[in-house]
């Protein structure tokens, strides 16, 4: 069984095992309209399949994602209806990926950035080749921190941590991804998507409600803190998009186009 969602992202099959792949390599697998709306529709799909028993979930091409697309970003600075929409959309991404049923191992390939950072470690195990690098770059740009990072880094590594990574956008190495907590260990590139189905035919196996009801009641606590801090995380980053700093970022660029 294979099916896609507008050509960007597509699901294919290995027994119970469905493999989520972000698939529009000449954007970096970037968040356009299409590849957004996918990543946030295909989990609803997911928890109407009473065969899945794990999912892997990674990238085509150099990278895993690489967060926010120029056009998009641009529009949502200019047009208040499509910033509230994306923002939702935002949200709903996370919440979708929190509320998936069966265990998600991310499969992270290349450079898992802003939102594409943010839905790498939203999974529940992941695994990151050792030419990946994570970054949440938001405040870079002028950004609020609205989503990804604010929610769910507190739970895996120090806050002391959190605050220096989200306030710098520093990138983080695939090693020390493992040694903050954000990931669970490296593996060489060309083995990434070896391992990550081993592991997922091992999760698969396991008893399904005794591993989905271990998940959910562990994702509890994340989807606490995501009802708790989004809210406000998501209004200010809206409030962010009219600031003079984003502005330059923007202006930059367009002029780079």
């Amino acid at each position: 069984m294979t099916y896609g969602y507008d050509g960007v992202l597509k699901v294919t099959s290995d027994g119970p095992i469905r493999i989520i792949t972000l698939d529009d390599p000449d954007t970096m697998n970037s968040m356009t309209d299409p590849m957004h709306d996918g990543i946030m529709r295909v989990w609803l799909d997911i928890a109407q399949d009473q065969e899945v028993r794990a999912v892997v979930l990674t990238g085509t091409g150099r990278a895993f994602s690489a967060g926010g697309n120029i056009p998009s970003f641009l529009r949502t600075m200019s047009d208040t209806d499509y910033r509230r929409k994306e923002l939702r959309m935002a949200r709903m991404v996370l919440e979708n990926m929190l509320n998936c049923h069966v265990p998600v191992i991310a499969a992270v390939n290349g450079a898992a950035v802003g939102l594409g950072c943010s839905i790498a470690v939203t999974a529940d195990i992941v695994l990151m080749s050792d030419a990946a690098y994570i970054a949440d770059t938001h405040v870079n740009i002028g950004l609020v921190a609205g989503d990804g990072g604010v929610i769910t880094w507190p739970f895996m590594m120090s806050l002391l941590k959190v605050k220096e990574y989200l306030f710098t956008g520093e990138r983080i190495t695939a090693e020390k991804a493992v040694e903050l907590g954000l990931a669970n260990r490296v593996v060489p590139a060309d083995q990434l998507m070896d391992e990550a189905m081993t592991l997922a035919k091992k999760l698969a196996a396991q008893p399904p409600q005794a591993i989905q009801d271990t998940k959910r009641a562990l994702n509890v606590y994340l989807q606490d803190a995501l009802n708790r801090v989004m809210p406000f995380a998501l209004a200010a980053e809206s409030e962010s998009f009219t600031s003079p700093e984003l502005a330059a970022t923007a202006k930059k660029f367009t002029e780079k186009g």
